[in-house]
């Protein structure tokens, strides 16, 4: 199978456009399991009724681990956003009705958000033990009612085509606290833009009924202490340590 160049690069991952079809080739660095572990969770989301790319296949190119999916044809909100600022929220509208959505699901078979918390918190390199044990503390004390997250939604993520969203990259997704998963956009949305963060997240409030106290009660030194652990070029270190010393200096 060749390939040709990739249409788009991720942090774990190439994503190509084979035979109409999406292959997505993950680095060779990573577990053996991680295309079957990803593939299951969209495969999951899928079956809840959400619009999500139809997996049909796990395999091996070039002696890397890939997924073959649906290729959904179309923008992502973000594209449309970039292209249409002046209609941002127009667009943050659209995908708070489609979160919304997702967080109306009760998962079953899905990874618990607590446990991959643990994880990546362990596991960030530059967090101090004392941090760590007082992320974790606070983690283990919560009391949520269990909802299907992405656990990296924004517009990126969401492809439209004919009026109708798809959703995509599930790899992070969890049964766990909406809160969190609100954080997490909210905490990706203000690395670009707190502006678009702040509307993001009085649309969300304003829709559900949340307050916007209840979303940053506990999540933000969590989630950013647990996205340290994933060494993203773009994301400033500088920026959730802040976030986290605020908290627990």
């Amino acid at each position: 199978m060749i390939l040709g160049a990739p249409i788009a690069k991720g942090n774990t991952a190439d994503i190509y456009l084979y035979n109409n079809k999406i292959v997505k080739v993950f680095n060779d660095y990573l577990p053996d399991s991680e295309a079957f572990y990803e593939a299951s969770k969209q495969e999951y989301a899928f079956s809840c009724g959400l619009s999500v790319p139809k997996v049909y296949s796990v395999t091996k190119i070039g002696g890397k681990q890939a997924i073959i999916m649906e290729y959904i044809e179309g923008k992502t909100l973000a594209d449309l956003y970039f292209e249409n600022k002046e209609h941002a929220e127009y667009y943050l509208d659209i995908s708070v009705d489609v979160q919304l959505k997702i967080h109306s699901i009760i998962p079953e078979t899905i990874e618990p958000m607590v446990k991959k918390l643990h994880h990546q918190i362990e596991g960030a390199p530059i967090l101090a033990k004392r941090q760590k044990s007082y992320l974790i503390e606070k983690l283990d004390s919560m009391i949520f009612e269990t909802r299907l997250c992405h656990g990296d939604f924004h517009l990126f993520n969401l492809i439209m085509t004919d009026n109708k969203i798809s959703i995509i990259d599930w790899v992070d997704s969890s049964a766990g606290d909406i809160h969190a998963d609100i954080y997490r956009t909210y905490l990706l949305y203000s690395q670009l833009s707190l502006e678009l963060a702040e509307m993001y997240l009085r649309l969300y409030c304003e829709k559900s009924g949340l307050l916007k106290s209840d979303v940053f009660q506990w999540a933000p030194p969590i989630i950013a202490g647990a996205r340290l652990f994933e060494s993203v070029e773009t994301e400033s270190k500088d920026r959730l340590m802040a976030i986290i010393n605020k908290y627990c200096p």
